[in-house]
């Protein structure tokens, strides 16, 4: 929904995509995490427009071109027209939230044109929602937690990669975020590469179901454990080492999630199989020695055709 923009004023922010080595589920418990932030993320243009309609205008993109558009009113933020109303609804309950923290915005006389860049395919799991979160919350000079908390839910690791640097530890203390940078640079990183799994997990359910089973059971020692494996993974020089940790951590969580570790459904493969967040669906890691030939045909047989390398997608 182009506009013709009558002397205008742009601002423009950036979000980072996120992956979570360690920690998945347990991170809600209090343990500590290691959250990788990635260099492909998603931006947001806000211009201010000379109309005085008392309009909010949405464009949307991903890598593949045109995404949605929405209008929605800028003064209770009522839908007037969309091409995806799930996701015109979604913006107007996010819009909403912003202004209760926030009464100050959108108090001047223009409309506002809205246009969001997604650098990855929407169905990946790197963030688009997280990234969008983070994004509203800086144009609106509002916490980037508490309007998290106001509209996704989650543990907010997602959020503090959004505006990282480089790889965090990130934890909860009686509910806070505590956020340390971690210098994580594996020199065995060409080792390393992340496998999409070809279908995107509802971590929103995945957080619900896991928060419901947690009411009535105690996970003290297994989110001792998984602090200590997230410790270690950022101190470890050795590939060994690491992949040691990584089996030990994927064995904890199938005991905690009562699931098979994905490895289970790569016997034949050479090195070890980490899913990160949500168990059964997005990204995972793998960690081996094979060649990258020989990683991307194992992976291309199983019908696994996006393969991406450590030193490719992580922000350092």
């Amino acid at each position: 929904m182009q506009l013709l923009k009558t002397s205008s004023v742009m601002n423009k922010y950036h979000s980072n995509g996120k992956f979570l080595l360690s920690g998945e589920y347990l991170v809600l418990q209090g343990a500590r995490a290691l959250a990788l932030p990635l260099n492909l993320g998603q931006s947001l243009e806000v211009t201010t427009i000379n109309d005085r309609n008392g309009m909010i205008h949405w464009d949307a993109y991903t890598p593949k071109g045109f995404w949605f558009a929405s209008i929605f009113s800028k003064h209770d933020f009522t839908v007037h027209a969309s091409d995806d109303m799930d996701k015109a609804d979604n913006l107007s309950r996010i819009f909403r939230a912003i202004k209760s923290l926030n009464p100050n915005i959108l108090q001047d006389s223009n409309d506002y044109f809205f246009t969001t860049r997604l650098e990855f395919d929407k169905d990946w799991g790197l963030g688009s929602s997280s990234t969008l979160i983070s994004l509203l919350a800086q144009w609106a000079n509002v916490n980037h937690y508490e309007l998290l908390k106001m509209t996704m839910g989650g543990s907010g690791y997602d959020i503090a990669c959004a505006t990282a640097s480089q790889p965090i530890i990130y934890r909860l203390e009686n509910g806070s975020p505590i956020v340390e940078k971690a210098d994580f640079k594996p020199a065995f990183a060409d080792k390393l590469y992340f496998v999409y799994q070809g279908h995107k997990q509802s971590s929103g359910k995945e957080v619900k179901s896991f928060k419901e089973r947690a009411k009535t059971m105690d996970f003290s020692s297994e989110v001792s454990e998984i602090s200590e494996i997230s410790d270690k993974l950022v101190g470890t020089t050795s590939f060994n080492d690491f992949c040691n940790l990584l089996t030990r951590h994927e064995a904890i969580m199938s005991r905690v999630l009562e699931q098979p570790s994905l490895k289970t459904y790569y016997p034949d493969f050479q090195g070890v199989i980490k899913s990160l967040g949500a168990w059964g669906g997005d990204f995972f890691l793998a960690a081996t020695e094979l060649s990258e030939i020989d990683v991307k045909n194992y992976f291309q047989n199983k019908g696994l055709n996006t393969i991406i390398k450590f030193d490719d997608i992580i922000l350092k």
